[in-house]
């Protein structure tokens, strides 16, 4: 039967209470339940007047509004301000009445511009991560690592080119002094010190007028953009365990430094550091093996010219420290670069002959040069270490933990643009948003295992009434329903 609604109760009145409307299961009261908010209090407390000034606006208060903006991954403050005046959940979670006005967005923006630093935001992912850590949810005895890119708010079309000085590498000084060694070794020059009037090494690049803190990133099939680089790691259960954001522009292998001290110095019992090809280089597998711990890294194809003769076919002889070629005939040791390569010369009189010389080098005065790096040693430990149990199953694992960790960020929490310019913005940005991640996750998992003593009790409470009614039933103990 047909029923038409013939009143409006638009203006009803109506006595009722926030905690009544919001369900019980809403995700909001997870997380109020997971973590005592009032610690934050004692984080930014040093950043208020003791004695003068206005009242301010509860610092826990804007940390919840952010807080909901990043769980769901609404585009910016002011709509989140926006959505509070109307949802109930929003209200009942920052403790505010239906009637009360929601403090304005600027207040809110101004105080995570100005007031709280980067330092108060790493207190903050700090104190969710301990509070995870102690309730026992973390498992860092393997991390994975990775990268992943956000498109930075600024325009392709405003840019001009710009030459930097050459970054120095955090490993140059050990690198310098292995190598002066190797060369001492083999009967060769050490290199000097650069001296002080030296001309520093250039390269240009293309910055944005609209942001100069992003980097050009161009990978692939991805359209080129600017944008920044989110150095990421995570546990077997997902949880971002550090951080770090550089420039799109800036090599994963480049940047891994700042992010594996960071996690290491928080975690010292890391035992498997899993990560993609693109770490597999000597410095990296040098710095995870001598610090005791194993790199899981998977096989990285050569960077070899196509249709030559594989990689593979010159084999290198420890015992008389030369290089054998396809055709048989010895590359003797020449010399070794700055770049820590050892460099194997062939004889351009034997090569001229060389009825594969075609297949080897196209070199003009007919030499092939292989090279061999002074920690090669460390590459092919992580490759043995790829071929045992722990190395494919933890590699194996990857797809599941830190691939699933930057698909949720993209597709739930909006990370895939930042509206944000500048290093230190982004960084506070994309630090709040893991924070947020991490306590959605262990705000689940607390309420999923909270639920199996309910369950045991309500199941013990049924074992009792039927003993009650038959007492042939056999009436089981507490706790050993549900185990």
């Amino acid at each position: 039967m047909l029923t038409e609604k013939t009143t409006i109760e638009r203006n009803a009145l109506e006595i009722t209470c926030t905690e009544s409307l919001v369900p019980q299961e809403h995700l909001l009261r997870k997380i109020d339940a997971a973590v005592d908010f009032r610690k934050i209090y004692k984080i930014v407390g040093d950043l208020y007047c003791k004695d003068n000034g206005r009242p301010s606006v509860d610092p826990v208060v804007l940390f919840k509004i952010v807080l909901i903006e990043h769980l769901y991954g609404i585009r910016s403050l002011r709509q989140t301000v926006a959505d509070m005046e109307v949802n109930v959940a929003y209200r009942w979670f920052i403790g505010y009445g239906l009637s009360k006005p929601i403090p304005h967005f600027a207040t809110v923006s101004y105080n995570f511009c100005q007031r709280f630093d980067s330092q108060t935001v790493e207190k903050i992912f700090v104190w969710i991560l301990d509070e995870i850590n102690r309730a026992g949810y973390l498992s860092p005895e393997v991390v994975f690592v990775d990268s992943t890119h956000v498109k930075a708010n600024a325009n392709l079309k405003k840019q001009v080119k710009k030459a930097i000085p050459t970054a120095a590498k955090a490993y140059e000084a050990q690198l310098r002094e292995e190598v002066n060694q190797d060369r001492e070794e083999h009967g060769k020059k050490p290199f000097d010190d650069d001296p002080p009037n030296a001309p520093i090494a250039e390269k240009e690049i293309t910055v944005s007028t609209t942001d100069p803190d992003c980097g050009l990133f161009h990978k692939g099939e991805h359209q080129k953009c600017f944008a920044y680089g989110v150095q990421t790691a995570c546990d077997q259960r997902n949880y971002v365990l550090g951080l770090s954001v550089h420039p799109g522009n800036v090599h994963d292998s480049v940047a891994f430094d700042d992010i594996y001290r960071t996690v290491t110095e928080r975690f010292p019992q890391i035992e498997v550091v899993t990560a993609d090809a693109g770490y597999k280089t000597p410095w990296i597998c040098k710095t995870i093996l001598d610090d005791g711990r194993l790199p899981s890294m998977p096989y990285k194809r050569p960077m070899t010219k196509r249709g030559n003769h594989e990689w593979w076919k010159y084999i290198y002889d420890e015992y008389s420290d030369c290089v054998i070629c396809p055709e048989y005939q010895v590359l003797k040791y020449s010399t070794t670069n700055r770049e820590g390569y050892r460099e194997y010369k062939s004889d351009p009189k034997i090569c001229e002959q060389c009825p594969t010389r075609h297949l080897c080098t196209s070199s003009r005065n007919c030499q092939k040069v292989v090279t061999q790096h002074i920690w090669r040693s460390y590459i092919e430990q992580a490759e043995d270490i790829r071929h045992t149990p722990l190395g494919k199953q933890t590699y194996e694992q990857r797809k599941e933990t830190i691939e699933r960790v930057f698909a949720d960020a993209k597709e739930k929490h909006g990370m895939r643009y930042t509206p944000h310019r500048g290093l230190t913005a982004v960084t506070n940005w994309v630090t709040l948003k893991f924070a947020a991640m991490n306590l959605k996750k262990y705000a689940i998992h607390r309420w999923r295992d909270g639920l199996l003593p309910l369950l045991e009790h309500i199941l013990y409470g049924l074992s009792c009434v039927l003993y009650v009614k038959n007492p042939a039933f056999s009436r089981p103990m507490p706790g050993s329903l549900t185990g």
